[in-house]
């Protein structure tokens, strides 16, 4: 049995927030931030192309809802789907596991950096006609989180 993603998220979370905070005291905020984002963009938009092979689904709502459910295990996320098609898997998160616990570290700020910013290199990884269009965060002080993914053109 894997591990869930919220409990890999607190176990890096011992290690990459005590680092993170070392860089932004070292190279400033905005640079630090830079360079985690870039690395770790990379590493997601590899997991995310790595999933989309794996799946082989060309129903895109599908392929992403049932991602989803691997992030949402074990009670982490709660959500609704807006809407779940060919083209577009729409959903609101209503509670944030994730959220809560760096918000309990008092890092709300970093978790955006290192938990919510992965959601779009994730997505870049799925091909070049899937877009995702997020406004806002629970991370970030929202009611919720409002995911949409689709299909913008094109066959994958």
């Amino acid at each position: 049995m894997s591990i869930p993603v919220i409990q890999q998220a607190k176990i890096q979370a011992q290690v990459l927030v005590p680092l993170v905070k070392a860089l932004q005291a070292e190279l400033g905020e905005e640079r630090a931030n830079s360079i985690v984002r870039k690395t770790l963009g990379d590493l997601y938009r590899g997991f995310g192309e790595e999933f989309w092979h794996s799946k082989n689904e060309k129903n895109l709502g599908k392929a992403i809802g049932s991602a989803f459910t691997t992030y949402a295990r074990d009670d982490a996320l709660h959500y609704e789907v807006i809407e779940q098609s060919q083209d577009v898997f729409a959903f609101d998160v209503t509670r944030c596991r994730y959220a809560e616990f760096y918000k309990e570290l008092g890092e709300p700020e970093l978790g955006f950096l290192l938990v919510c910013s992965a959601d779009f290199d994730t997505a870049k990884g799925y091909g070049a006609d899937v877009k995702l269009t997020r406004t806002q965060t629970i991370m970030q002080g929202a009611s919720h989180c409002d995911f949409r993914y689709r299909r913008t053109g094109g066959n994958s």
